[in-house]
């Protein structure tokens, strides 16, 4: 049975994006099934595996509003073990039109039941707000991994997040977990680094993960390539930096 795992953060900017290609395409070559599911209108996620957009019928809007099955939805990637729900502007229009359709926060969570059968695990990569869609994906998902960029106000965003998360919880889905903490934008040099490092521990020390993802050229790189890092520079510190939260991932997981 698969495991439905939301990447959240309500501040754009931070990774969540560039976390959920490339940890899809590190667990995907690790040897598990994934489908990643593009809820982010920006649609950066299915640029960043090399999918057109324009060419996409059926789409994350169509899933969620009940207008397409998930099957019709899914597009494999060129990349190991990666399906993908791709995105389109449309659902950008998608708060409005749930608005009217009744359990709409359960949408979601309804479409991707077929899903945990056939693959290990499935993220959605949310968009950057706590709206409609994101309390879509969290009522739908088994667990919550939360990018956050080494900044001041990036503590702020936390407490909000989890203010809602917690919320979802009690209202829609109450084996709601948070999965990890991923540190962005990792720069060890910098006072401040250090100092939201350990304003983080303080309160999540046993949700951190240990592996942090640096500020990198070649990551910013890649999805203008249509590629995950892993593909696009193996021998990057980026690649290196996924590749090692895909195992502590898969680890954290592991199933007897």
């Amino acid at each position: 049975m698969g495991k439905i795992i939301s990447i959240v953060n309500q501040k754009g900017g931070v990774g969540k994006t560039t976390t959920a290609v490339n940890l899809s395409a590190g667990v995907g070559m690790a040897g598990k099934k994934v489908l990643l599911v593009d809820a982010d209108p920006q649609g950066n996620s299915t640029s960043g595996f090399g999918i057109n957009k324009k060419n996409s019928t059926a789409t994350a809007y169509e899933l969620l509003i009940g207008k397409a099955s998930l099957d019709s939805t899914i597009v494999k990637t060129e990349f190991k073990n990666v399906d993908i729900v791709p995105s389109s502007m449309n659902l950008a229009a998608a708060e409005v039109d749930l608005i009217e359709i009744e359990h709409r926060e359960s949408q979601l969570k309804l479409a991707l039941a077929a899903a945990r059968e056939k693959y290990d695990y499935i993220f959605i990569d949310c968009p950057p707000s706590l709206g409609l869609i994101t309390i879509d994906a969290l009522v739908a998902s088994d667990t919550v991994l939360v990018p956050i960029q080494c900044e001041y106000y990036a503590l702020e965003g936390l407490s909000q997040l989890m203010a809602s998360i917690r919320q979802v919880k009690r209202l829609y889905n109450p084996i709601l977990e948070i999965e990890g903490i991923v540190l962005t934008m990792f720069d060890g040099r910098l006072n401040l680094t250090q100092q939201v490092v350990g304003e983080i521990k303080k309160y999540f020390a046993d949700k951190l993960y240990k592996t942090c993802i640096p500020r990198a050229v070649r990551l910013s790189e890649a999805p203008s390539y249509g590629m995950p890092i892993q593909y696009y520079d193996k021998r990057s510190k980026g690649a290196d930096a996924y590749n090692s939260l895909a195992k502590e991932f898969l680890k954290k997981n592991r199933r007897n």
